[in-house]
C-alpha cells in the first residue's frame, strides 16, 4: 500500500502526531544538552535547523509540482477523451445503417463505463468498468476493421478507423496517468525523513536556547500536515475533496441521446 492510499484522516492525524512528538523529543534532547553543557550555542543549531527546513521546503515544492501537473493532465485528458468520442460518434454516421446503430450504442455504453470508472472510487471497484471499456473498444475496432476491408481505398472508413484508434490511445493514456502514475515511494520516504529531521532540529533549537515550549510548534506541525495531505490528495486518482470534473463526458452523453442524422 502506498502512503497516499491511506485514509486522509489517518494520514493527516498520523503526520500531525508524529511531528508534534518528534519536536517534543527534540526539545527534551536540547534541554538535556543545555543542562549538561553551556558551550553549545544557539546560532549553529539555528543554522542547521534552517538548512533542514529549507531542504524540506524544496522537496515539498518539487513534490507538489509533480502532483499538481499530473492532476492538471488528468483534467485535460477528460476534455480530450470527450472530444475524441464526440468525433467518433459523429463519424459513425458514415457506417452502414445496421452497424451505425450498433456503433452509436456501443459508444453510449463506453461513455457510461468511463464515467463509472471515476465514480467507482478505488481501483478494485473500477476494474470491472475498465474491463467493460476494453471490451467495447475491441467491438468498435472489430466493426471498424470489417467496414474498412469492404473498401480499402475509402477515406470515410479511414476517418472512422482513425477515431477508434484515437479513442483506444487516449483511454490507455488516462489509465496510465490517472491510475498507474503515482509519486514514488522513495520520494515519500525522503519527505517524511526530512519532516522528522526538521521537527527534531526545531525542537532541539528551542531546548538548547533554554526556552519554554513554544506554542508555535503545533502550528508548524499543522503546516507540515496540510502540505503533505494536499500532495497526497492530488496524487490519489479519485478523491472526493479535489475531484476531477467529468462534465465534458456527461455533456457528451446527453448529446448522444438527442436525435441523430
Amino acid at each position: 500500500m502506498k502512503i497516499d492510499d491511506l485514509p486522509l484522516w489517518l494520514l493527516s492525524g498520523g503526520t500531525f502526531a508524529i511531528v508534534v512528538l518528534i519536536m517534543e523529543a527534540g526539545y527534551r534532547w536540547g534541554r538535556s544538552a543545555h543542562r549538561k553543557s553551556k558551550d553549545e550555542k544557539e546560532s549553529p543549531v539555528s543554522a542547521i535547523a534552517g538548512s533542514i527546513l529549507g531542504l524540506l521546503a524544496f522537496m515539498q515544492a518539487l513534490t507538489f509540482n509533480i502532483a499538481y501537473e499530473r492532476y492538471d493532465t488528468r483534467k485535460s485528458l477528460v476534455r480530450e477523451e470527450a472530444n475524441i468520442l464526440r468525433t467518433a460518434f459523429a463519424r459513425s454516421a458514415f457506417l452502414p445503417e445496421t452497424d451505425r446503430a450498433q456503433a452509436r450504442q456501443l459508444l453510449r455504453n463506453y461513455v457510461d463505463a468511463r464515467v463509472a470508472v471515476v465514480a467507482g472510487g478505488d481501483l478494485a471497484k473500477t476494474a470491472p468498468m475498465l474491463a467493460e471499456a476494453a471490451r467495447i473498444q475491441d467491438e468498435l475496432w472489430r466493426m471498424a476493421v470489417v467496414n474498412a476491408r469492404k473498401d480499402m481505398n475509402s477515406d470515410v472508413a479511414a476517418l472512422y478507423v482513425e477515431s477508434v484508434n484515437d479513442l483506444c490511445s487516449v483511454h490507455a493514456l488516462r489509465v496510465a496517468v490517472g491510475l498507474q502514475a503515482r509519486i514514488p515511494g522513495a520520494v515519500w520516504t525522503a519527505l517524511f525523513a526530512l519532516v522528522v529531521l526538521g521537527g527534531i532540529a526545531v525542537g532541539y533549537e528551542i531546548g538548547i536556547a533554554a526556552s519554554k515550549r513554544s506554542f508555535g510548534a503545533p502550528i508548524l506541525a499543522l503546516a507540515f500536515t496540510i502540505v503533505l495531505s494536499l500532495i497526497a490528495l492530488l496524487d490519489v486518482p479519485h478523491n472526493r475533496l479535489i475531484p476531477i470534473s467529468q462534465q465534458p463526458l456527461l455533456d457528451l452523453r446527453a448529446a448522444m441521446d438527442r436525435p441523430q442524422p
